[in-house]
């Protein structure tokens, strides 16, 4: 068995398998929520830091990383604005647009993108995942909690209210929850600085990957609700065409006249087929949306993209 083969086990064991035992612990009450949310802080604030500064420090630099903002704004605003303009601003309750917009814009780059990506094109691909997926981070705090709230306002029949913005800035974007961040920038230091990484933390950012995996997904598996997903699974058809159909061949379109790495071009495609983020069910929650449409939508389309989409794409863009 191959290297490449051989990883791609790891959609079994790194993402499949933590959402099973994740929802057997919820449903056997084994952990609570609780130490659920204390997973899913020490995959954010830890394990990604970690991983970020890992991956960063041996990323090959290249003028085409100035790109990555571009296309990291792209896969956000352009299927949101598709999803908005075809069918979110149709539906006449604001929750349900809210929970559409936000599963529209925000895709599992960063825990499923950056695994799959490993797995095709090892720690190179995860550093292009998680540097595009940093900018989704910002346009979740610029443009998704805003227009979610926006939508529980006018779900309650108000569009303004006296708050001070700053204090909501601030408590965004001053966060641990932002550490990764910090973590990208110091591997780029020591990169552009040619202080090369030693050779036995790339073991350790090989377990990490797998660590980071498990505290990412079990705490999804957790969160999963199969009646809620019954009941609203015809309500996700267009978001499915939207991440499968029409986001692949416009990113393909887009990135093969402009990225001449292949590793890079690839990764894109990778990304622009991730399905809806736990994300998108969180901002649904924090701002009292439509929360089984987001989750329907998280669940559906994470389901099509391990069990269909990822392994035609293995086949398609393995080196």
């Amino acid at each position: 068995m191959d290297d490449i083969t051989f990883r791609l086990l790891f959609v079994v064991t790194d993402l499949i398998a933590p959402l099973v035992v994740g929802y057997l612990l919820k449903q056997r009450h084994l952990i609570s929520q609780r130490i659920n949310d204390y997973l899913i802080r020490f995959n954010i604030i830890i394990v990604s830091t970690v991983l970020a500064l890992l991956s960063f420090w041996v990323l090959p630099l290249s003028w085409q990383l100035l790109l990555m903002p571009l296309f990291g704004f792209y896969l956000v605003l352009f299927p949101g604005t598709i999803g908005y303009l075809l069918f979110a601003r149709h539906l006449p309750d604001y929750l349900d647009r809210g929970a559409y917009a936000a599963s529209a814009m925000l895709a599992n780059l960063g825990t499923l993108g950056g695994v799959c990506a490993f797995i095709l094109y090892n720690e190179e691909g995860f550093a292009y995942a998680q540097l595009i997926a940093t900018f989704q981070n910002v346009l979740l705090c610029l443009v998704v909690f805003p227009y979610a709230r926006y939508c529980q306002l006018k779900a309650a029949g108000r569009t303004s209210e006296h708050h001070s913005r700053l204090a909501d800035l601030r408590s965004m974007f001053l966060s641990p929850n932002q550490l990764c961040l910090v973590g990208m920038m110091a591997g780029l230091v020591l990169n552009g600085a040619g202080i090369a990484r030693p050779a036995e933390l790339g073991t350790v950012f090989q377990s990490l990957v797998h660590i980071g995996a498990w505290t990412a997904m079990l705490p999804v598996g957790f969160l999963l609700d199969f009646s809620a997903a019954r009941r609203n699974l015809h309500r996700v058809h267009s978001l499915t065409a939207l991440r499968f159909l029409l986001m692949p061949i416009i990113t393909w379109l887009i990135a093969r006249p402009l990225i001449a790495d292949p590793v890079l071009r690839h990764t894109l495609i990778i990304l622009a087929t991730c399905p809806t983020a736990i994300n998108a069910v969180l901002t649904a929650r924090l701002y009292k949306l439509n929360v089984d449409l987001a989750s329907t939508s998280f669940l559906v389309t994470t389901a099509m993209y391990l069990c269909l989409i990822f392994p035609l794409l293995f086949f398609l863009l393995k080196a």
